[in-house]
């Protein structure tokens, strides 16, 4: 009954200030609710804008290759031989004994079997090979044969490369998250 009175109480100009009131409260709620769209608006085209750092990309930072003691920067490839790689050395460092083969590459034996995917294809100084599925090969020259693609060493020269891979043997170290040989 109390409720009945104090509604009945209220004159036209109290209803016309509470339906102001509620006029401004939704009017804010709208401008929040827009807000927050936007801003995940946003949000979404930035991400799609900026190259992501974790996943796939995540490997390219913390799959590391050494030769000798230097190590080189690779672009990895997306394809389940890399991420058998990976897992290979997730959790120790991976050395291999390198030989020069035919003046252009350098092949060794990663001591297990990847899943391979083969395809002829020419390679260029650089390229990063799996020959046999357990041959990981490294070119300062170019071929053509049927490998599966790794990836590429991305911050040599042909000439850096030829200094690096081409005046005798050497070994690489593989190594996860920035573990050193």
């Amino acid at each position: 009954m109390a409720a009945v009175l104090a509604l009945s109480a209220c004159g036209p100009a109290q209803d016309n200030a509470a339906s102001a009131r509620l006029q401004d409260l939704t009017s804010r709620t709208q401008e929040t609710k827009n807000n927050v769209s936007e801003s995940m608006q946003t949000d979404a085209q930035t991400t799609e804008t900026i190259p992501s750092e974790s996943g796939e990309q995540n490997m390219e930072q913390t799959l590391h290759l050494f030769i000798n003691d230097t190590e080189v920067k690779a672009a990895w490839e997306k394809n389940e031989a890399v991420r058998a790689l990976t897992d290979l050395v997730s959790s120790k460092a991976l050395t291999v004994p390198m030989s020069m083969y035919g003046g252009f590459e350098q092949v060794g034996s990663l001591g297990a079997h990847l899943p391979a995917n083969d395809s002829q294809i020419k390679t260029k100084a650089g390229d990063i090979v799996l020959y046999a599925g357990n041959q990981i090969v490294l070119f300062y020259g170019s071929n053509t044969w049927a490998y599966t693609r790794l990836g590429s060493i991305v911050d040599q020269t042909e000439a850096d490369l030829t200094r690096l891979l081409g005046n005798g043997n050497v070994t690489i170290t593989l190594s996860y998250k920035g573990e050193t040989p």
